[in-house]
């Protein structure tokens, strides 16, 4: 039997070309969503086409219930989740001076506290079978390059980044636990609302002058949960195209 993958926010298009590529390479996928139903059942319809098994299920990631009762759903109809993609996440741009305490919160009971609640309530399955998979999709501005109309997120994903080395640390030596941190990734929402002179400005700080696709980020998680990166724990890699910091 193949391994289960579960990919929140996986009607993103990082985390839909996420699930396409586990479910090209055998994996059974499960999408979790919060509100894009549609798009969430049109994905499970393509991944079938693959002969694998597919589940889509909706939950707010922030709320332990809601993860607890999703990966439950998944324990009784696939036997469990053996890789966990946390790639839920949001982002509330806006001017320093017009954040609220409301949204900061939002923002890191989304992109933090979720990926925790998850990590927490897949590891059990994962111990009990001794092995686990778990990435993290941090970003660019967890490290080097910031924005200050989106500092609530760039805070998130720096102490993402500090929550994969714990869970590594929590979970060894079965479960590894690393993190991917992409740059400027070209997915219908990044791009969505920029001129064409924002984003050469933004290409031209990236060494390979282009930003990159879902597929590139899709194809880094489909190697690091293969046998091939088995000694690759600990860690978190950028996908960037040799992204210049910025601030």
């Amino acid at each position: 039997m193949s391994r289960v993958v579960l990919v929140t926010g996986g009607t993103g298009g990082i985390g839909s070309a996420i699930a396409l590529e586990m479910a090209k390479n055998g994996y059974d996928v499960v999408i979790s969503y919060v509100q894009a139903q549609d798009k969430a059942k049109d994905l499970q319809k393509t991944i079938a086409g693959y002969g694998v098994r597919s589940m889509c299920i909706q939950a707010d990631v922030s709320k332990e219930a809601d993860v607890d009762a999703m990966v439950t759903q998944i324990e009784k109809e696939l036997g469990g989740v053996d890789i966990l993609i946390n790639n839920a996440g949001i982002d509330l741009p806006d001017l320093f001076s017009n954040k609220t305490a409301e949204q900061f919160r939002r923002v890191l009971d989304v992109n933090v506290v979720g990926a925790y609640n998850c990590a927490k309530r897949v590891y059990r399955h994962m111990l009990a079978q001794e092995y686990g998979r778990i990435i993290n999709i941090s970003s660019t501005n967890g490290m080097n390059t910031y924005y200050p109309m989106c500092f609530d997120y760039d805070a998130s994903k720096a102490a993402l980044n500090a929550l994969t080395h714990d869970l590594a640390v929590q979970f060894a030596p079965y479960v590894h636990v690393n993190a991917i941190a992409p740059g400027f990734i070209g997915t219908e929402k990044e791009l969505e609302g920029y001129d064409p002179e924002f984003l050469k400005e933004e290409t031209d700080k990236i060494l390979v002058k282009r930003y990159g696709r879902p597929e590139e980020v899709a194809s880094l998680v489909r190697f690091l949960v293969s046998e091939e990166a088995d000694f690759i724990n600990n860690t978190i890699i950028r996908i960037d195209g040799g992204q210049m910091g910025s601030c």
